[in-house]
């Protein structure tokens, strides 16, 4: 009987990680909750961690593009205005992609050590 209650423990442990659920939370995803989700920030750690660790400059370049996007969507674009991109909201979001995008560039090719 403990096997059977260990088996149906488990399951029920694991049921939120189904492929459905997951997919369902991936299509609800915003990127206020992106930023504030404790998983994914500890994705990211994770991820920092091991970049540090092995000293990978393609990992550490990858973090700080993917983290850097969310915060210029986050605080660039409208949110609550709907879907309308104006002047004003556009030129700091192009502007800070060219910045990333020369960062990138600058460590990744130019940068040598």
């Amino acid at each position: 009987m403990e096997k059977q209650e260990l088996l149906n423990k488990t399951v029920e442990t694991l049921s939120p990680f189904e492929t459905g659920n997951i997919v369902h939370f991936i299509q609800n995803l915003t990127m206020k909750n992106a930023m504030e989700n404790p998983w994914i920030i500890g994705f990211f750690l994770v991820l920092a961690f091991y970049a540090v660790i092995k000293r990978s400059k393609f990992v550490l370049a990858s973090l700080f593009a993917a983290i850097s996007i969310m915060l210029l969507v986050r605080f660039t674009l409208p949110a609550d205005s709907g879907n309308e991109l104006t002047l004003s909201s556009t030129l700091p979001f192009a502007f800070g992609g060219l910045a990333i995008g020369g960062a990138l560039i600058y460590f990744i090719f130019i940068k040598t050590e």
